[in-house]
């Protein structure tokens, strides 16, 4: 059974003596420890925000300025290759108006080399038809 005696308060003051020491040694510096570490976690959930909210502008600002650089870009291949349309039609041009030109050239010497092969032959014409009438008579004429 139990028995109240002098030990009974003994122990009750032997355990709130213990609760105040453990709170002094023990307790306070955990609670104190985990206040700090709740401290350090919300400073750096307010930095991963903070990191979270800049990358998300700069991926803006890149995507802006990719955007911005793509047009540009655009813009000077489609300048570049209006420059080289119109560069290769000047060329093109040039090129048809050369042979158009020498074509016509070698057209008027080809006409030129007939009429004087047509007239060398056609001042030989009597004599081309006599040699043939005496080769096909057999005689001379």
């Amino acid at each position: 059974m139990i028995t109240i005696d002098i030990t009974v308060i003994i122990q009750i003051i032997n355990i709130l003596l213990l609760i105040v020491v453990m709170n002094a040694v023990l307790y306070r510096p955990v609670r104190a420890a985990l206040a700090k570490r709740k401290e350090k976690v919300a400073e750096l959930t307010t930095a991963i925000e903070t990191f979270k909210k800049n990358a998300a502008l700069r991926k803006e600002e890149i995507s802006r300025k990719l955007n911005d650089a793509r047009s540009r870009a655009k813009e000077e291949i489609d300048k570049a290759k209006g420059a080289a349309q119109a560069s290769t039609a000047e060329s093109l041009a040039q090129v048809r108006q050369e042979a158009t030109d020498s074509k016509n050239t070698q057209l008027i010497e080809i006409k030129k080399q007939f009429a004087e092969a047509q007239q060398q032959l056609s001042s030989q014409i009597e004599t081309f038809a006599s040699e043939m009438a005496a080769k096909i008579l057999g005689r001379s004429i």
